[in-house]
């Protein structure tokens, strides 16, 4: 089987290839510290890599949203229940 030659990467220079690990991370981020081997920086290195221009990756961004909103949800709901008499 023959592979197109647009599909490898021809990378000559010396800048990291774009598919490594850390390429996403905002300057921010670099600053304090993180890098994607640590779970934060992983974390945000993903988020980072997403292009909203693909349908699986907002599916993806809404399912994170929904996943690390919930117990934010919760949490208030619980707050909200305790705080009301009776």
């Amino acid at each position: 089987m023959r592979y197109p030659e647009e599909e490898f990467d021809d990378h000559d220079d010396d800048t990291p290839p774009y598919w490594t690990a850390g390429q996403h991370l905002p300057p921010d981020a670099r600053k304090m510290g993180l890098t994607a081997h640590v779970p934060d920086g992983a974390l945000l290195d993903f988020a980072g890599a997403l292009d909203s221009t693909k349908l699986k990756h907002r599916i993806t961004a809404w399912v994170m949203l929904v996943v690390f909103g919930m117990p934010v949800v919760f949490y208030v709901l619980r707050l909200v229940i305790a705080m009301t008499p009776g």
